[in-house]
């Protein structure tokens, strides 16, 4: 098993406001992801199974309907095509775990530090 360093690996664009360090095995996507405060993602579903962890922050989710609310030490487990949508409430720092692999996120571009 490889060792990864997330803190030099370059960043992604993964939406506006949203950069991650990102890294793909052959079976998951595991991204360390900045989000800056006010970002909202709009309600969406895909066929992972989804982990976002909160490091820093709080960060809203709704999961269908349920709202919750993350602060550091919290996480949330979104299975597959629930529709969920979420708001930084402040800058957060998320560790995102997906399974499979989010095969579209690997031509993300990249971007300046």
């Amino acid at each position: 098993m490889p060792l990864i360093n997330y803190n030099k690996l370059p960043k992604q664009k993964i939406w506006d406001g949203i950069i991650g360090a990102i890294y793909h095995s052959d079976v998951a996507t595991m991204a360390h992801v900045t989000i800056e405060e006010g970002v909202v993602l709009p309600e969406h579903h895909h066929h992972h199974e989804q982990w976002s962890h909160v490091i820093e922050g709080t960060f809203e989710f709704n999961l269908d309907g349920e709202v919750f609310t993350l602060t550091s030490g919290m996480s949330l487990q979104i299975p597959s095509h629930v529709p969920h949508s979420g708001r930084a409430i402040t800058k957060c720092k998320i560790i995102d775990c997906f399974v499979p692999v989010r095969e579209e996120w690997k031509g993300l571009p990249y971007v300046e530090e």
